[in-house]
């Protein structure tokens, strides 16, 4: 645990280090398979369906607001309907411009939100949609994530019908344009999976804000048993045609998810749980605090041996250099102390003796 935690700072500091980068780097990544799913499924006009166009589309929408890529699909979207129907591509614009008031009414800065949701059910794992957005997010998200389910079952069942769409005459492009607005609006499939994710964002979102210990994890857990249990029953019930392998590994998919969102924007340590209690005037407050799970990332040490250590020989020289001059001024104030005294010293010896001389009469003798 303690090597994941090490790992999730690096990555705070890488991504605080170069987070306009990661930023572009992931919206560019995200256009391109947007793009390149819509063209894959539905490219109707070839022109559209080109690599340079889908390639150029994602650069372009990198240095642009993610409301541009949301809106960029949905003219791609619009251009192969076109190509396909007249009457197909008005009726889809209605209903875009319909989601799309609720969209901006409600979360008009959340553009992402409706990009992966589509992505999501496109790869066949759409119960991660209920479990990231209820960990992350509010009830509100269900807005958005609505919005991208409804797309893609409408250019789904385009892509299922393009055959009989195409070659309709006159009298059958009526007959199809009722078909196709009845089949989008009484969609089972569609609407069982609308209901299936706005019950799973409400059922994650409510047990995650709540006070109890390990809330992301029995958050994660619950919202995809959730899903699991209200697709099943609803496959069965309105007699739809989903996969229960889809169902099952798009459910365990979403729990692992959470357990990866909970690693890196919830790391708490239960055990140190702190439970206060304090009042004013008013009020009472029952407060229950739980510190975040923080580790210092250790720093690495690089001792290099070479021949050649410039900066540490420099170091290590003045030290000694230092070192060697105050063991030389002690030696020297030392040495001289020392002579000064052996100096009176002998001084004193010889008025010594020349007084014993004189006194016994030694140094007359001598002169003699």
């Amino acid at each position: 645990m303690s090597t994941l935690l090490v790992w999730r700072e690096k990555l705070q500091r890488i991504y605080a280090l170069y987070s306009i980068y990661i930023q572009k780097t992931l919206q560019f990544v995200t256009g391109l398979v947007l793009f390149w799913s819509i063209n894959s499924n539905i490219g109707f006009m070839k022109p559209a369906s080109s690599v340079f166009c889908t390639l150029g589309m994602a650069v372009i929408c990198t240095f642009l607001p993610m409301t541009v890529t949301v809106l960029a699909a949905t003219a791609l979207i619009l251009v192969h309907f076109y190509a396909l129907s007249l009457p197909i591509a008005l009726v889809a614009l209605v209903f875009f411009i319909l989601m799309y008031i609720f969209y901006f009414r409600f979360t008009p800065k959340k553009a992402w939100l409706v990009v992966l949701s589509g992505l999501a059910f496109s790869l066949k794992i759409p119960f991660i949609i209920p479990v990231a957005f209820g960990l992350l997010g509010s009830p509100v998200w269900i807005v958005p994530a609505s919005c991208g389910i409804v797309t893609y079952y409408m250019a789904d069942y385009v892509k299922a019908s393009a055959t009989v769409l195409k070659e309709a005459d006159a009298t059958g492009i009526a007959v199809n344009l009722m078909r196709f607005t009845k089949q989008v609006l009484a969609s089972k499939e569609m609407w069982l999976m609308v209901m299936t994710v706005m019950i799973g964002i409400l059922v994650v979102n409510f047990i995650r804000t709540r006070g109890v210990d390990h809330s992301w994890k029995i958050a994660s857990a619950a919202g995809a048993a959730v899903c699991v249990v209200v697709s099943a029953a609803g496959n069965v019930i309105l007699s739809t045609n989903i996969s229960y392998i889809e169902i099952i590994l798009s459910a365990v998919l979403g729990a692992a998810a959470g357990l990866v969102f909970e690693l890196l924007f919830f790391s708490v340590d239960y055990s140190r749980t702190e439970n206060v209690q304090f009042e004013d005037d008013e009020y009472y407050y029952y407060v229950k605090a739980v510190p975040k799970v923080g580790v210092a990332v250790p720093e690495k040490k690089v001792k290099r041996i070479t021949e050649n250590q410039p900066q540490a020989t420099t170091v290590i020289g003045e030290e000694a250099e230092q070192e060697i001059l105050d063991q030389g001024n002690l030696r020297r104030r030392f040495g001289k102390k020392s002579r000064k005294i052996e100096t009176e010293m002998d001084a004193d010896e010889i008025l010594l003796t020349r007084s014993l001389s004189k006194e016994l009469g030694l140094e007359k003798e001598k002169s003699e």
